[in-house]
């Protein structure tokens, strides 16, 4: 851990931190006598947990929902018997006959899958029955089966795939690797892995993320209005979680395409014995692209190749208590390259992390979790211009949590504390040269509560956050809520306000951009001191969100879900894109020869703006047939002290559609296809060039001989429009069952069926147009043993 950042952390944050937690303490002892029954509730072939499954005592209105542990809780129960029942799709029913007198029982739940589970199993818990037990305002949980229903582009199903074909996100496409969700840009995106910050979860190409499809267990992505256990960042969360490993056997998976392979490896260290339940298991995963070799055989075709290379590495060892109480250990390494690319020299980033996590099950009606990691990703890009382009963030979050449950309501509140460094070299295209070195730390506590009714679900919720290095706090009220109408339709809503410190530091000049570095508020970054007349008291950046909609369940089988949103940022710190002027010189301050206004001065400027939007998805989801569609409408505005415009991921129309179906009697061929269109992004156009003299010598410079530099005069900022994107991919599977646990998948895909021209990347100076992906055939395989 980088020392600069303990050594802010000052004993009176500790002290609070002490406090908070001893606080933490007393409320998770506060539950009262009563009879409870827990758990856990794991497949008993694989030793995994199995989340969202509903938990209930047969012929009362007394259950629960597993969480992503498996754990589940049922208490304020009357004394006498009960059958405790779980029916789960894929397993068999499970019935237990358990007498309660103020007693509190632990029962683990072990299920046996069965093979055809749509032929055998009543589904009670599907989506449908989620969505009426939780708000899931502005939030859609994704399953690895769920991604694995996606076309696999390039042999190998992505959540980055999946995350565009969400209501609400748009994304650079092909190739960029960067999402934007709901007005928010990249800084705004706060993304866990395992509860550890992960600063870029997408690589250069842009069909793929850091993350491997088979270990995910659950990926939670709030588009907004998010509750209170989340904070630092003011747009959107996506929070994964992967699985442990298998607790019964040494399994694993080897897989592999034109553009690349993976392994994952898991097995037990130490299996369950009827006298000791603890398990510990692991698990490895590493997948890699070597399209850039590949590329040129089987690919030809493409203009300048595909030199995307990537390798991602993860490891997870998994204690269980067998009672619920778990520890977890994880590190990872994320590593992604483009060499000789077009107009791209060189591009190369890196994100390394270790961290450690753990839940344990009190004696009373409480759970307790917490988590501790460090994160360090750097970023560099050398390009034609020959100007330097590097960052680098590093640092620390941990956190501390504690849930009490009453009957199906609960109290969820926590600590955490976050502290990192930055490190940021840039130049304009004014030749302005950037930097900055920050170290800053934060403190949080939230609570959260769960109101369940059989009309009403509340979410009230609460985040105290104190910026220590800015000695700012400030309070963060939250809410979601939703009104069942009837067993069709349910109204919802959300909101709250949300801060931030981190900038996005980013050329706004370049047409499309592959650049995204890490600045840190502080108060003394060079910005203005005013802004449309008020002064600037502060550099945390501030939005309010309010989400409202509606879920309405059509047909049996088909839902649509609706959502109209604004996003409020009322006050953001942006780069200054209007600095001409180095503010270093002497000759531009306030009492110089040359005095210039601020707006052209200063590093950054201060900013509000406003995202608005309606969102549209239609999910069918008949046994052999699945059906998605979405269709978004967005509005991204900014203002400056002088102009109003919209930002560079300001996309007004975004349309997917997703259709997969099964054949075969046991389901062994799935077809697949995904089509996507999104209108043109902004960008700012190129009025004309000039020869731009630099006169290094003064009133000597020979004028008349010198060559001067090539200069670009700018048309108005993000006033044009770049050209609509859209693809078709196509993809079939078909599965080849051979032993008793051996299964071979083979995959063909094809992206961007119909090769339509999308642009990448253009070059301004030498007018080079790079497009995104063409038509591309894949061929895919993987044995899972």
């Amino acid at each position: 851990m980088n020392p600069k950042i303990l050594h802010i952390i000052s004993s009176s944050q500790w002290r609070k931190v002490l406090s908070l937690s001893l606080l933490l303490v007393f409320v998770a002892g506060s539950a009262w006598a009563q009879n409870v029954v827990k758990g856990v509730l794991t497949d008993v072939d694989k030793g995994e947990a199995i989340p969202f499954a509903q938990v209930y005592l047969e012929g009362t209105n007394h259950w629960a929902k597993t969480d992503l542990n498996g754990f589940y809780l049922i208490n304020k129960i009357p004394d006498g018997d009960y059958n405790i029942k779980v029916r789960v799709l894929g397993y068999e029913d499970y019935n237990y006959a358990v007498s309660l007198k103020h007693q509190t029982v632990t029962h683990n739940i072990k299920l046996k899958s069965v093979r055809k589970a749509l032929d055998v199993v009543k589904v009670t818990t599907s989506k449908v029955e989620e969505r009426k037990m939780e708000t899931q305002v502005s939030v859609e949980k994704i399953t690895a089966a769920q991604i694995q229903q996606m076309p696999s582009i390039g042999g190998q199903a992505d959540l980055a795939q999946y995350l565009q074909v969400l209501p609400g996100v748009n994304s650079t496409g092909d190739q960029g690797g960067q999402l934007y969700i709901r007005g928010g840009s990249m800084i705004q995106n706060l993304t866990l892995l395992d509860g550890m910050v992960v600063y870029n979860p997408f690589h250069s190409i842009g069909l793929y993320s850091i993350f491997e499809t088979d270990i995910i267990l659950n990926a939670d992505v709030y588009t907004g209005g998010f509750g209170a256990e989340y904070g630092g960042r003011i747009s959107s969360v996506m929070d994964i979680t992967t699985r442990d490993g298998n607790k019964r056997h040494h399994t694993g998976s080897l897989g592999f395409s034109t553009f690349g392979a993976n392994l994952i490896l898991e097995g037990p260290l130490h299996r369950e014995t009827a006298d000791n339940p603890m398990t510990i298991s692991y698990l490895i995963s590493a997948k890699n692209s070597y399209l850039s070799k590949t590329s040129k055989v089987v690919y030809p075709y493409v203009d300048g190749g595909l030199p995307f290379d990537y390798l991602d590495l993860y490891g997870k060892l998994s204690i269980n208590s067998g009672s619920g109480s778990k520890v977890n250990f994880f590190g990872f390494r994320f590593d992604d390259k483009v060499d000789g690319y077009q107009a791209i020299s060189d591009f190369h980033w890196r994100n390394f992390g270790v961290g450690t996590d753990f839940a344990l099950v009190t004696g009373s009606s409480a759970l307790i979790d917490g988590s501790i990691a460090y994160s360090d990703y750097n970023i560099n890009l050398d390009d034609v211009s020959a100007d330097p382009k590097y960052s680098s963030i590093n640092g620390f979050n941990m956190s501390l949590n504690i849930t009490n449950f009453y009957g199906k309501n609960k109290l969820k509140a926590g600590i955490s504390m976050e502290g990192y460094s930055t490190d940021y070299r840039f130049t304009n295209s004014y030749a302005v040269m950037r930097k900055q070195e920050e170290h800053t730390t934060s403190l949080s506590a939230y609570a959260n509560y769960h109101y369940y009714s059989e009309r009403w679900l509340i979410d009230p919720g609460i985040r105290f956050v104190y910026y220590a290095s800015l000695n700012e706090p400030r309070l963060e009220p939250r809410i979601s809520a939703k009104y069942k109408v009837n067993d069709k339709v349910r109204f919802k809503m959300a909101g709250g306000l949300y801060s931030q410190i981190l900038l996005d530091a980013r050329s706004d000049r370049d047409i499309v951009n592959l650049f995204s570095g890490f600045l840190t508020g502080s108060g003394r970054l060079n910005m203005p001191s005013t802004f449309q007349g008020e002064p600037v008291e502060s550099c945390v950046q501030k939005a309010q969100h309010l989400v409202l909609g509606v879920e309405y369940d059509a047909i049996e089988h088909l839902t649509l879900n609706a959502e109209v949103y604004v996003k409020n940022f009322g006050r953001l710190v942006s780069i200054n894109h209007n600095q001409i002027f180095d503010p270093n010189d002497p000759a531009y301050q306030e009492d110089g020869a040359f005095q210039k206004p601020q707006y052209y001065l200063t590093d950054f400027i201060i900013e509000k703006g406003i995202s608005t939007g309606f969102d549209l998805s239609v999910c069918y989801d008949l046994e052999r047939l699945y059906l998605w569609a979405t269709y978004s409408l967005g509005y991204v505005q900014r203002s400056d002290e002088v102009q109003t415009y919209t930002p560079h991921y300001d996309r007004r129309h975004t349309v997917n559609v997703l259709a997969t179906y099964a054949l075969g009697e046991d389901r062994e061929w799935e077809l697949s296809a995904r089509w996507s269109f999104g209108s043109g992004f902004p960008y700012t156009q190129t009025l004309g060039v000039y020869e731009n003299l630099l006169f290094g010598d003064g009133i000597a410079t020979h004028y008349w001989q010198d060559n001067g530099e090539l200069g670009i005069y700018y048309g108005e900022i993000y006033a044009g429009r770049l050209p609509t994107y859209h693809r078709l991919d196509l993809g079939v599977k078909r599965k080849i069952s051979f032993g008793t646990k051996n299964l071979l998948e083979l995959s063909l895909s094809v992206t961007n069926a119909y090769n339509r021209n999308n642009l990448f990347y253009f070059n301004r100076i030498t007018f080079d147009w790079v497009s995104q992906l063409p038509i591309l055939v894949c061929f895919g395989a993987k044995l899972s043993f």
